[in-house]
Parts: C-alpha cells; sequence; structure tokens
C-alpha cells in the first residue's frame, strides 16, 4: 500500500512540476547530449519524504523521515539551480569548495554539504538511541518502534549522554553519507534509482518496513523515465532518496551496525575520489548488463567515439 501510494505521489508530483512556470529552468544537458528535466528531483524528494514518514511507527521517526528526505532534496535542489552559475562552477570538490570559503565565497556545494551534514544529524537526533529502542521494547513485552525509547530511561539506569552522543554520530553519518553516495551515483540514466530500489527492496520489510516501502514505490514510479532520458534526479532527487535510505536503515540497525555502515559508505565514498564507479560498471557484466538495462541505445555518433556535450552535474 505504501509503495503504490509512493509511486501515484511521485507520477503526480512529477507531472505537476514539468507543468509549473518555470520548470524550464531545470532543464539540463545529459552526458550523451539530451535535454533532461530535473523536475524528477523534488517530485521524489516530496513522495518518498512524505509517504516514509505515513510509514514511520511512530511520530519522531516520520519527523525524521521527513527532515532527512526534504532537507537533503532541498539543498540539493538548491545546488542544481544556484551551482549553475559562472562564479560557481570554479569549486570542485570539498577542497575546492573550503577554498572559496577561505576567499570569502560560500558556494552552493557547501551549503549543500553543510545542509545535509545538519538534515542527518537532526534526523539521527529524533530517531534516538537504538539500544535503548530495543531495551524498552523487550522489558515490556513488546516490539520497539523506531523513535519511541528517545526520552525513555532504562529502569536500572539512565544511558549515558556519551553512548547517546555516539548513536546519534553514527546515525548522522550514515545518513549524510548515504545521501551522498546516490548522488555520486546519479551520473547515468536510471543508475541511481536501480541502486536504491536494490537498497529499498529489504529494507521496506520488517518492523520498520514502512519507512522505505513509500521511497521504493517513488523511486520505482520515476525509473521509465529517467531510463528514457526524459527526467533525471539531479541532486535533489538523489540526495532525498539517499537520506530516506539512510534513515531507513538507522531505524532497523544499533550501534554495531550503523558503524559498520558509515565505514562502508565512507570506504565507497573514498574510493569513488580514485576510481570511476562507471570503468568499474563498465568493466564487470553483470553490473554492466544490471547497469544498461531499459535505456536507450547509445545515438551512432556516441557509439563510434564521438564526443559528447559535458553533462550536467
Amino acid at each position: 500500500m505504501l509503495a503504490a501510494a509512493g509511486a501515484a505521489l511521485a507520477t503526480g508530483a512529477l507531472a505537476a512540476a514539468r507543468r509549473a512556470p518555470g520548470a524550464s529552468a531545470l532543464d539540463r544537458t545529459n552526458h550523451r547530449g539530451h535535454t533532461v528535466s530535473l523536475t524528477a528531483g523534488p517530485a521524489l524528494a516530496v513522495a518518498a519524504a512524505t509517504t516514509a514518514a505515513a510509514g514511520a511507527a511512530s511520530g519522531p521517526a516520520a519527523a525524521a523521515a521527513l527532515v532527512a528526505g526534504l532537507g537533503a532534496g532541498a539543498v540539493g535542489l538548491y545546488d542544481d539551480v544556484v551551482g549553475q552559475r559562472p562564479d560557481q562552477k570554479t569549486a570542485k570538490g570539498f577542497r575546492g569548495h573550503l577554498g572559496a570559503l577561505r576567499e570569502g565565497r560560500l558556494t552552493s556545494g557547501l551549503v549543500k554539504i553543510l545542509g545535509i551534514g545538519a538534515a542527518g544529524l537532526a534526523a539521527s537526533a529524533l530517531l534516538g538511541r537504538p539500544s535503548t529502542r530495543r531495551e524498552s521494547g523487550a522489558r515490556g513485552g513488546r516490539q520497539a518502534v523506531p523513535g519511541a525509547g528517545r526520552g525513555a530511561a532504562a529502569a536500572g539506569g539512565r544511558p549515558s549522554v556519551v553512548g547517546t552522543a555516539v548513536d546519534v554520530a553514527l546515525g548522522a553519518g550514515v545518513i549524510a553519507g548515504a545521501a551522498n553516495l546516490a548522488n555520486l551515483l546519479d551520473l547515468r540514466p536510471g543508475r541511481a534509482l536501480k541502486a536504491g530500489l536494490i537498497v529499498a527492496a529489504p529494507l521496506a520489510v520488517g518492523p520498520a518496513g514502512g519507512l522505505g516501502a513509500g521511497p521504493a514505490g517513488a523511486a520505482a514510479a520515476l525509473l521509465p523515465a529517467d531510463l528514457d532520458e526524459r527526467v533525471m534526479l539531479g541532486d535533489g532527487g538523489a540526495n532525498a532518496l539517499g537520506a530516506l535510505l539512510g534513515v531507513a536503515a538507522c531505524a532497523r540497525t544499533g550501534r554495531t551496525g550503523r558503524a559498520v555502515l558509515l565505514a562502508a559508505l565512507a570506504g565507497l565514498t573514498l574510493a569513488s575520489e580514485k576510481v570511476s564507479f562507471t570503468k568499474v560498471i563498465e568493466a564487470t557484466p553483470v553490473l554492466r548488463e544490471l547497469d544498461a538495462l531499459g535505456r536507450r541505445r547509445p545515438t551512432p555518433r556516441h557509439a563510434e567515439g564521438g564526443q559528447p556535450p559535458v553533462p550536467a552535474e
């Protein structure tokens, strides 16, 4: 039901966004020279965040989904729009944004980084301390729900401030890291959405499955248009999808699980600085076929090695 709601809401939001005044300002040229619309980004952010919140098992978990999805989506869209200005294009990567700040310039990329970090921290704090959730659920003889143990002190003693801070910091890192990784994958039609659906599938079942079902439905609904190169997620959509999947993952993991997820996300992010994900995918038969599944065939000019226009970032 939540997946269907996410799909319907994403479809309606995309249609409304494409009809909105000024929608042409979100048109970009992709890696093959096709004009695509970034309206899929805000459509996915709104649909996925709303349905994730509707499927949350508690008020705090619903708030976490809204903060992470809409927050990451908003700053991502800001970077999509403002980042196209000539004075913004010179700063690349985290070092570039910091260098611009030292020169007295606040780049849209740095605003996005700080915004996603803040959204991740707030969402993680709303989800609460995972160990407390498990303990409170076990003592009550019922299943714990995400966010339900935020203010609950254990009968035998209150959770330590340090322990809570560690849990929240790890959760924030997972949410922000997932948002960033999803954006790194949004370099070819359908790639980020396919990866999102693969990750969302196991997250859409179980006690906290409501947090993943809605985003999965929204992603599935937008996938055909993305593969057909009519739309793309952009930073606004990819960041929102990744952040919401991060929330869904944090809602079902304890401290150890969050630490493992954060280490994996950090490793992949560092690897992206040295190795092209696209080259790795193209060199791996299974990944190459999955990546190309449903996508338009290359035009003869590009298939023969012609140089396409510079893609939107």
